[in-house]
């Protein structure tokens, strides 16, 4: 029962982010086609300012398959996407629910806050996963449809590292949860939290592959071949946690 109200709870949330994620893998590889014949025509870029430069470090990784699906879907379009699914998965729970029936229900059943907590939280981490990992795995089925391969053993690496980062921005949304009363409030701060990353990661230079979305888009992996193992222990240290002060916190509420 408590999985199954898990699941009413953030059921469209989850369905919604991951028809949003199908469409735009879809969409990114069938693309290829066009931008590989686009990229010889196109003029050279000034590089002397720094989105100079990144139009011509995209420019540069697109003219391989590998470099392209990487550039523009792994480190854009999937880690945009997913930082917002893992913020908009980790709101809500117990504080959130009407201080009526909804709230008073789930208190009412013979379950431990720690157990109320804990499935909300395995079932959002359970979306979660299925979210940076089936995009990934696309790859390979939809790769052939445009004259290339995808190899299966990257697509898991890949999704591994989308998951594991984001359970970051999941876990410090679940844990705002317990703080604020309402489902907008812990979203939201987490979503300018990332923004914030993101406008300053590329300043970062080669440091930005340990970056939190350095690791999210598997950097490490895409240039050396190798998981960023440091980084990703890191991720999931923080996420668990904060994962563990969300129960207590939720534990010492007076309702």
């Amino acid at each position: 029962m408590l999985w199954y109200k898990a699941w009413l709870e953030t059921r469209w949330r989850f369905l919604i982010g991951i028809a949003i994620l199908v469409l735009s893998v879809v969409g990114t590889v069938l693309a290829y086609p066009r931008v590989e014949r686009v990229l010889p025509l196109m003029p050279s870029v000034d590089t002397s300012s720094l989105v100079g430069q990144r139009i011509k470090a995209i420019a540069d990784l697109s003219r391989t398959y590998g470099g392209y699906i990487w550039a523009q879907w792994l480190r854009q379009n999937n880690v945009q996407m997913l930082s917002l699914f893992a913020a908009l998965l980790g709101t809500g729970g117990l504080l959130s629910q009407a201080a009526g029936g909804g709230r008073l229900f789930t208190l009412s059943l013979p379950v431990s806050r720690d157990r109320l907590f804990g499935v909300r939280a395995a079932t959002g981490l359970t979306e979660l996963a299925i979210l940076a990992f089936v995009p990934s795995l696309l790859l390979p089925l939809l790769s052939p449809t445009v004259g290339q391969t995808f190899r299966i053993g990257a697509a898991l690496a890949y999704g591994a590292c989308a998951f594991v980062a984001s359970t970051v921005l999941f876990s410090a949304t679940s844990l705002l949860s317990t703080v604020f009363n309402d489902i907008w409030r812990p979203a939201l701060i987490v979503c300018a939290i990332a923004t914030a990353i993101g406008v300053y990661e590329p300043f970062l230079g080669e440091i930005s592959r340990y970056s939190l979305f350095g690791i999210m888009d598997g950097e490490t992996y895409f240039r050396d071949g190798g998981l960023p193992w440091l980084g990703l222990l890191a991720s999931a240290a923080a996420s668990a946690a904060m994962l563990v002060a969300a129960s207590r916190n939720l534990a010492r509420q007076d309702f």
